[in-house]
Formats: C-alpha cells, sequence, structure tokens
C-alpha cells in the first residue's frame, strides 16, 4: 500500500475531511447551507463531497459507500430524488442514522468513501 496521504485536516477539530489510503478516499463532515431547508443541506453536503473529491481528481460517480446523518430520520424521504439526480445512475451503498448536531441549524451531513484504482 502507498502512503497514507492526509489531504485535508482541520486543525481545530483535530480530524482529517479527506484521507487517500490506497485506492480508497475517505472524506468526512461533509455539510453546507446550514440553518436552510433540508433540500439545500442535502444539495449543500453532496457540493462540498464533490469539491472535496476533485481535489484528488474523482467525481461524486466514485463514491462505493456513505454514510448520511439527518437530525430527523423522516427527512430520509428527501434524499432519494436529490440522489437520482446528482449520481446519474451510479448509486452508492448507503446508510442513515439519526443524530444531535453540535450546532442548531445543521440537519444533514454526509461521510463517504470513494474508489480511485492505481492502476
Amino acid at each position: 500500500m502507498n502512503e497514507i496521504r492526509r489531504i485535508e485536516m482541520d486543525e481545530i477539530w483535530a480530524d482529517s475531511t479527506i484521507i487517500e489510503a490506497g485506492d480508497y478516499i475517505f472524506t468526512s463532515y461533509c455539510m453546507r447551507n446550514e440553518g436552510e431547508s433540508i433540500e439545500k443541506q442535502i444539495n449543500g453536503a453532496f457540493d462540498v463531497l464533490e469539491e472535496r473529491l476533485e481535489k484528488v481528481g474523482l467525481t461524486l460517480e466514485s463514491v462505493v459507500q456513505m454514510d448520511c446523518l439527518f437530525k430527523d430520520i423522516m427527512d430520509i424521504h428527501k434524499l432519494p430524488p436529490i440522489i437520482k439526480e446528482r449520481f446519474h445512475n451510479k448509486y452508492p451503498a448507503r446508510k442513515a442514522f439519526e443524530t444531535k448536531f453540535l450546532r442548531e441549524g445543521i440537519s444533514f451531513q454526509i461521510d463517504a468513501v470513494a474508489y480511485k484504482s492505481s492502476k
């Protein structure tokens, strides 16, 4: 395995939001549009994920697994239409969780794993 590359780090929270390890890219804390509607937050999270993947030459279609975190799990019904629009029939495996967030305006966040062939 090649060396592990920590591409984007947050010194305040002491974590990495993009890590490349072998053929896999791990991303975390993808969220945006805090305080906006759930649809805007879902799209904002995908925008952040897309921006992070671009840093390693990938697109959303390279995502193989996602953890979707919701403030209200019933908002999961808003997710499939947005995934269909954004992922062009290249859907990742995913699971959803209901959780509490640190700040009141956050309703959605994504952590994801993408595949990047070394060949």
